[in-house]
C-alpha cells in the first residue's frame, strides 16, 4: 500500500475531514445519497497535515513534473494548497474559477500566466471530474500547457476515470478511496459490513440509497 496514500488517509480521517456513516448517509449538493463526506478544507487549519500534503504535493510535482513552469489552484477549495506548492517550489501561482466573473475584467484565471507555460493544477478534490476539468480546459483555452493535476484524495469514480483520460489529462492523487476504507476497517473506524456498503455505493452512487428515507 502506498505510504503516501496510508498517511493521507490516516490525517483525514483523524481531524474529521472526512466522515464514514453508512447507516446514516448524507446528501450531496447533487442530490446523492452517500455514506462518505470529505471536506479537505479542514486539512488547513491542522499545521502538521498543512505541511504534509505541502510536501506530498510538492514531490509529486518535482517526480512527476520537473519542467513545471507555473502552479494552478483551482477555486475556491485548492487556491491555498496550490498557493502553498507554488511557494515551496518556486513558481507562480495562479487560480482558475468555475467561470467567468461578471464584472471588472471579467477573468476566469486570476494571476500572471504567459501563453505557452506549462502548467500543473492542483485540487482537493475528485468526484465526478466535471468541475476540475473545466479548469482544465479554461487553462487550455488561454493557451496554457496543462501538464497534469494532482489532487488530495478521490472517491475512484469510473466516471471520473473515462472523463479525464478523454480529456487526456493525467491525474494523480496524494490519496484515494479504497486506501481509505481498508484504513478504516483496519482502525476500527468501520465493521466489514460497512465495507461492503462503502464498495457498493461505489459502483453506481448516483443511484445508491434511493428509498431510504
Amino acid at each position: 500500500m502506498d505510504e503516501t496514500a496510508k498517511k493521507t488517509a490516516e490525517y483525514l480521517l483523524q481531524i474529521k475531514a472526512i466522515k464514514l456513516q453508512p447507516a446514516k448517509p448524507f446528501t450531496w449538493a447533487s442530490g446523492w445519497r452517500s455514506p462518505i463526506y470529505c471536506d479537505n478544507r479542514k486539512t488547513l487549519s491542522f499545521p502538521v497535515v498543512r505541511s504534509f500534503i505541502r510536501e506530498a504535493f510538492a514531490s509529486r510535482v518535482r517526480q512527476l513534473y520537473p519542467d513545471a513552469e507555473v502552479i494552478a489552484g483551482v477555486a475556491t477549495g485548492a487556491i491555498a494548497h496550490g498557493a502553498l506548492v507554488a511557494d515551496t517550489l518556486g513558481l507562480p501561482f495562479i487560480y482558475v474559477r468555475s467561470g467567468a466573473k461578471d464584472h471588472g475584467l471579467g477573468n476566469q484565471i486570476e494571476g500572471y500566466y504567459e501563453e505557452g507555460q506549462r502548467v500543473v493544477v492542483i485540487e482537493d478534490l475528485i468526484s465526478t471530474g466535471g468541475s476540475s476539468l473545466g479548469a482544465v480546459r479554461a487553462l487550455r483555452a488561454a493557451g496554457c500547457r496543462v501538464e497534469g493535476m494532482i489532487a488530495i484524495f478521490t472517491y475512484g469514480f469510473r466516471k471520473a476515470e473515462e472523463a479525464f483520460a478523454a480529456e487526456e489529462c493525467r491525474l494523480d492523487t496524494l490519496g484515494n478511496y479504497t486506501v481509505l476504507v481498508d484504513m478504516a476497517l483496519d482502525s476500527g473506524y468501520i465493521s466489514g459490513e460497512d465495507v461492503a456498503t462503502l464498495r457498493e455505493w461505489r459502483k453506481e452512487p448516483s443511484e445508491w440509497g434511493r428509498g431510504l428515507d
